[in-house]
């Protein structure tokens, strides 16, 4: 094989296995993302159990507890195996990497040997000079020397060639090895996260048996939280659609499509609250979201689907709750045999927050992001603080966790 085509196939080697192993390594970057959240998440919401460990909690309590823990181990465990898969399969492509290298090595040396071999055997100066002096004309001369030069110059890229597919080769071992060991650490993490999910589904299990020993009494309790959850929804989806009705009216404008007329500060407004999807602060400065919204199954009753319009953030008792983003108080709900709400409007765009135990704002404030305007409510009976948090655009509900920050 020539100089030029060996150096052809071995950038385009070169540049297809780059290509692979980047991706590859992009991907390995965002499941090590995804597990850290995980592992911060399972953390926080262990310290606040700690926090609550003095607290009787009800068995409801105890096994949504168990279910976010189980849900959490699972999840934890599928890309753990995901982040091994792929590290397999980065081993196995540095492996061929390296043998292929080992092959374009020992074809250099062999071409760089044979090279060598033929300069001694034409080394001497006099032989130069004899083959310069027997050309038949100068052109032929001056094409002898060039030849000469650049039979010289190719010796020494050979040379160098064979240097850095070496210490390309020593780059890929010390890598190859550090894959090694990062696919056994995942390992272990694995064995021992697979561990903790087996003892947490015997207590799930456990708790599940005694809860359906008095399913009765659960029922009760369930349907009563479902209750008043339906209620406050209901409660909420009128006011919006009032303060909707109120702020047209005042605008001069007559609609009935559900959607706010704005002014072009509220424009602005809202176009900066959009601008601010998946960067809105927390809430409540420590918390995890113990309720996701959407359709869930009841966790005693597999045949019951409830369709949540907030998100639950569980967190520690009197925590204090704070805005998401600047805006003006649109309304305080109040519930009966409920606990208060707040209500945000940022142009077309509100946010609620529910469950309060305490309130320190009144409609119609101007709320600058990040003020405190209330404190959230703490189940005694239940042991436990949820703060219920929803957003709207319009009357349309969103899933507010897509807005928040990675927390």
């Amino acid at each position: 094989m020539n100089l030029k085509r060996l150096h052809i196939v071995v950038l385009i080697g070169c540049l297809v296995s780059f290509t692979s192993l980047f991706g590859q390594s992009d991907k390995q970057k965002k499941l090590e993302a995804q597990r850290q959240q995980i592992l911060k998440e399972m953390k926080q919401f262990r310290a606040l159990l700690f926090d609550k460990e003095k607290e009787e909690r009800s068995e409801i309590t105890l096994i949504e507890d168990l279910n976010y823990k189980v849900n959490k181990r699972k999840n934890l465990i599928r890309i753990t195996n995901e982040q091994a898969n792929l590290l397999t399969r980065e081993i196995n492509a540095n492996e061929n990497e390296i043998s292929s290298l080992k092959d374009q090595l020992e074809e250099l040396k062999a071409d760089y040997a044979a090279m060598v071999v033929k300069s001694y055997k034409s080394k001497s100066e006099q032989s130069k000079v004899m083959f310069l002096l027997s050309s038949n004309n100068f052109k032929q001369a001056y094409k002898r020397l060039q030849y000469i030069r650049q039979y010289a110059n190719y010796q020494k890229e050979q040379g160098e060639t064979i240097k850095e597919k070496t210490k390309e080769l020593e780059a890929l071992n010390v890598e190859l090895n550090q894959q090694k060991e990062d696919k056994q650490k995942l390992i272990e993490e694995n064995r021992i996260a697979k561990r903790e999910l087996e003892k947490e589904l015997k207590e799930r299990e456990v708790l599940m048996a005694s809860i359906k020993a008095d399913m009765n009494k659960f029922a009760a309790q369930i349907k009563k939280k479902k209750q008043e959850a339906d209620r406050l929804d209901r409660e909420i989806n009128r006011l919006i659609r009032e303060a909707i009705a109120a702020s047209n009216k005042k605008a001069g404008k007559k609609t009935s499509t559900g959607k706010f007329v704005l002014t072009p500060e509220a424009k602005k407004l809202a176009s900066n609250f959009e601008a601010n999807k998946g960067k809105l602060g927390w809430p409540v400065s420590r918390g995890v979201i113990k309720g996701k919204f959407g359709k869930r199954r009841s966790l005693t009753d597999a045949a019951v689907t409830n369709n949540y319009k907030s998100i639950q953030i569980a967190t520690e008792s009197d925590a204090e709750v704070k805005a998401v983003f600047r805006g003006e108080v649109s309304e305080i709900l109040i519930v009966k045999n409920g606990n208060p709400a707040v209500m945000i409007r940022h142009g077309n765009y509100l946010t609620i927050y529910m469950n309060l135990s305490k309130v320190y704002v009144k409609k119609g404030d101007i709320i600058s992001t990040g003020q405190v305007i209330g404190q959230v409510f703490t189940n005694k009976i239940r042991g436990e603080t949820l703060l219920g948090f929803r957003i709207n655009k319009n009357n349309q509900v969103l899933n507010p966790e897509s807005w928040l920050a990675k927390n």
